[in-house]
């Protein structure tokens, strides 16, 4: 078999691998593609503009932490009744027990729950802020998140104090039941006193709000501001074609087609949202 094997010769010194090509410059997560227009950004230039896309202005999801600190002066926002964390009361399993679905979100967004509730500053102008966080569990309503807004509501009227709220949530909490779906009355309720006592109340809408976030207090502001192109309704599109048999307008539970039906106050670019905050609390 000496036809196919070299003999190494006395003294030789050992082969030694060729080398390795230069290796490229690692650049993953210096660009990003657009979930809309598919175009490819420069990920500082689109933190630079608010993670809003500047070929085709889709606004990309934000963290709870970003969003605080796009509307809120810088170190005035302070949570309150945080401690307030979510329980089984159920024993509500379908592929995942609940409780391990909570554990898993806490662990993932480093919050108990799918709103935080807080007092903060606009323009040094003082509001009680609340923010649906859609990384936990789609932002959907339970409990606690009904507990804590109706306690950031109650906040606002004794201390006559403008409250506005961030919605971005599929709904209500379904491994919670009926005990979920009370917190759309509650919450009613208190923004309903709120209302009575003269305290202003703005909901903003992102994309998605859904559900019985919808169908209650995010619909219920004294002024509601969306951002573009954002998907708002109750059910989803193809199941309300199902139900009603009847294909829907193009569009449909857009933003821009909500404008166009007075289902909403404005339309408001993120870059522009704080201000344009400031100017409406200025109002009141």
């Amino acid at each position: 078999m000496g036809w196919f094997k070299k003999e190494k010769k006395t003294g030789e010194a050992p082969s030694l691998p060729s080398p390795l090509p230069p290796q490229e410059k690692n650049t993953e997560g210096v660009w990003v593609k657009c979930n809309n227009c598919r175009e490819i950004i420069y990920r500082k230039e689109l933190e630079r503009r608010a993670k809003v896309c500047p070929k085709c202005q889709y606004h990309f999801p934000i963290s709870l932490a970003e969003r605080i600190a796009m509307v809120a002066d810088e170190g005035t926002f302070h949570e309150f009744d945080s401690q307030l964390s979510p329980v089984d009361p159920l024993s509500f399993k379908d592929t995942k027990k609940y409780r391990d679905r909570l554990k898993a979100s806490q662990e993932k967004t480093g919050y108990k729950d799918a709103i935080v509730i807080g007092t903060g500053e606009i323009h040094h102008r003082p509001v009680v802020l609340g923010f649906l966080n859609f990384f936990f569990m789609g932002g959907s309503m339970g409990s606690v998140v009904g507990e804590r807004l109706t306690r950031g509501i109650e906040y606002a009227q004794a201390h006559r104090t403008p409250i506005i709220v961030f919605s971005a949530s599929g709904g209500a909490r379904m491994q919670e039941g009926a005990l979920s779906l009370m917190q759309m009355a509650k919450s009613s309720a208190a923004l309903a006193s709120l209302q009575a006592a003269g305290v202003p109340y703005i909901s903003v809408l992102t994309d998605p709000t859904f559900g019985g976030v919808a169908a209650s207090f995010a619909m219920l502001g004294d002024i509601i501001l969306a951002e573009p192109k954002s998907l708002i309704g109750f059910a989803g599109q193809r199941v309300i074609e199902k139900t009603i048999k009847q294909q829907l307008p193009a569009g449909f539970q857009r933003a821009e087609f909500l404008l166009e039906h007075g289902m909403i106050d404005q339309i408001v670019e993120r870059s522009r949202l704080r201000e344009t905050l400031s100017r409406l609390l200025s109002f009141f």
